[in-house]
């Protein structure tokens, strides 16, 4: 046993080395990445990732089978659930700023085992949930196809798989493989060029969603709030406040993939300020258009006839606004491929990291000196989304990229409590408040929202994890614990002394704005007792 102590003991120091020397050279910009990408494109880009098919295809379907007008504090639960997480990801990501997210944070935190399956893991999360908000963004083409006076047939809009009653079977996604094709091509050109696709994507979305709030608010009717919850049909999920909760877990879809920002980190200019900035920031902008679109929504007309994936402009059809519909389908369109190229990006970065690491091939991690991107990165996975939006419903994505995500959430979480443990030397440029208290309600809240997902879909992502094992423990293992050894034992003791000296300097940078914070507030003091 104590054998067995000692040896985890090294393997972690091991662990803690290589994780600092793979900071530092990251600060000094050895990756080949190029530190262009600023906080506001950043917290366009949690945007773009966050505000996608949740907004524009879920809200619907929950007030119609879940919660009616109720909704709204469904939103409100979620957004608080994600929040607990995003304080987690905005603590590590100041402290930790690779471009692996939590993959990175997993390894530095818990070692290279947690951290291969946590990767594996975010494949679902950033692969497959791509490609669900591709599906999603094929409806909304198809529907301004028909508005144009061209009816696109089903056998070219529908997956040859079914995952439920409902789903229509064709033969393939045609418009969703095509969209993700044409993202990945965008995003070869380089880091600069789809930051700045993304800002214009991001300021088109919400500016749709906002025309919806501020338009349809005028044509909303008081009697469609009522029952504000209505009574529980005898089902769990079936409205009442147990349906409200069964709700608060489907629109949580809606506010997964704010931890994209943390995959640019190095790629921004002032990640350790930037990034906790992008992700509390889209976090809250996002929560804030849920809210106001889900209460004019539901007041727009009954919630019972908003079991659509385009609600939002159904329910402007039916009280005759069917012009601010039309600018909602073109806003979805735009908006949704600005998700799809967030998600992707996220995915290429973090599979550049693990081959970085050894546990992948090398060829992922390779970065075009010109572009500055990691192009065969991009390219699988631009392949591998493609495939699957164009075979596999959304109905079985949607519960595969939650239940991944969650995963991810309690990771991290667990990541900030050992690394308050084991690293306490580590600046924080932002520290999650209340001690222990925000991570552990992460973890615990996560758990609930993911035992109310289907059995099946725990299934699938056992068999997920299972593969990712077998490739793990006949492949990564050894490569990676060969790099590890190697960067902690080549560690040249200039890196060490930089490091030691860049963390001091950060330190006192961070008490010296602690004491002009409080010069101003004994300054606000002092005067408001003057006024008195």
């Amino acid at each position: 046993m104590a054998d067995l102590e000692g040896r985890m003991a090294r393997d972690l120091n091991t662990t803690h080395a290589a994780i600092d020397a793979a900071v530092v050279d990251a600060d000094a910009g050895t990756s080949g990445l190029k530190r262009t990408i600023g906080t506001v494109p950043l917290v366009a880009m949690g945007v773009a990732a966050v505000v996608g098919a949740g907004i524009f295809v879920v809200t619907g379907e929950a007030a119609a089978t879940k919660a009616g007008p109720a909704v709204v504090i469904a939103f409100i639960i979620a957004g608080i659930v994600a929040g607990f997480s995003a304080l987690s990801y905005s603590e590590l990501a100041g402290m930790i700023p690779l471009a692996g997210s939590t993959y990175s944070y997993a390894y530095a935190a818990l070692g290279a085992f947690v951290a291969w399956v946590i990767g594996w893991d975010l494949l679902v999360e950033y692969l497959f949930g791509a490609a669900n908000v591709a599906n999603g963004w094929s409806s909304y083409f198809a529907n301004l196809a028909a508005g144009a006076g061209v009816d696109l047939p089903p056998e070219i809009l529908n997956p040859p798989v079914s995952g439920s009653d409902t789903d229509v079977v064709g033969w393939i996604n045609l418009p969703a493989v095509i969209l993700v094709l044409l993202i990945t091509l965008l995003l070869i050109s380089g880091a600069k060029e789809s930051a700045r696709a993304t800002t214009f994507f991001v300021i088109v979305k919400i500016g749709t969603l906002l025309l919806f709030v501020l338009v349809g608010v005028f044509a909303v009717t008081g009697s469609n709030y009522e029952p504000f919850v209505p009574p529980n049909e005898g089902n769990f999920q079936a409205f009442g406040w147990s349906g409200v909760l069964a709700a608060a877990g489907i629109v949580f879809y809606g506010y997964i993939s704010f931890d994209v920002v943390c995959t640019a980190a190095q790629e921004a200019k002032n990640p350790r300020r930037s990034v906790p900035i992008g992700v509390l920031g889209s976090l809250g902008i996002a929560t804030v258009l849920y809210v106001a679109v889900g209460a004019v929504l539901v007041g727009l007309v009954s919630y019972t006839l908003l079991n659509t994936p385009n609600a939002l402009s159904a329910a402007l059809d039916a009280v005759n606004l069917g012009w601010v519909g039309d600018i909602v389908d073109v806003g979805a369109v735009i908006g949704l491929g600005a998700s799809v190229l967030a998600l992707l990006y996220g995915q290429t970065r973090i599979l550049m990291r693990m081959s970085q690491d050894a546990m992948l091939p090398s060829a992922l991690g390779r970065v075009a000196s010109g572009r500055g991107t990691p192009t065969i990165s991009i390219l699988i996975c631009g392949i591998a989304a493609a495939i699957m939006s164009g075979l596999l419903p959304s109905s079985i994505l949607v519960e595969l990229v939650s239940i991944g995500t969650l995963l991810a959430f309690i990771i991290v979480s667990v990541a900030v409590i050992v690394l308050r443990k084991t690293r306490p030397d580590l600046p924080r440029n932002f520290k999650v408040p209340g001690g222990y208290t925000f991570p552990i309600l992460s973890i615990v809240t996560s758990l609930i929202i993911m035992m109310t997902l289907p059995f099946a879909t725990w299934l699938r992502l056992l068999a997920w994890l299972a593969i990712g094992l077998v490739i793990y423990f006949t492949y990564s293992k050894a490569r990676a614990g060969a790099l590890l050894d190697e960067r902690a034992a080549e560690q040249p003791e200039a890196l060490v002394e930089e490091f030691a000296e860049e963390r001091e300097r950060e330190r006192e940078q961070a008490e010296e704005r602690d004491k002009k914070r409080d010069k101003k507030l004994d300054k606000k003091r002092d005067k408001k007792r003057g006024d008195a």
